[in-house]
């Protein structure tokens, strides 16, 4: 993937373990300067996501709500 790139992963209807396993399979795969959006709506990312983020040295941008839908705003460096 370029530098600088942006993914979007629609984790829409996944439970636990899935959009964590989904979401650090995906940046393993990304260039760094890569941009990340991940939608979910298991309420539990919201503490698995940012623990993640923590984890793999990556940088949580934001956190959106929107109708019990999440978007993760993550950036790879």
């Amino acid at each position: 993937m370029v530098d600088g790139g942006i993914v979007s992963l629609n984790l829409l209807g996944f439970l636990c373990p899935v959009p964590v396993h989904e979401t650090r399979r995906a940046v393993e795969n990304a260039a760094k300067g890569t941009l990340f959006e991940v939608l979910c709506d298991d309420p539990e990312t919201l503490h698995d996501i940012p623990a993640l983020c923590d984890r793999m040295g990556l940088v949580l941008l934001g956190v959106s709500e929107d109708a019990g839908e999440y978007a993760f705003h993550i950036e790879k460096r």
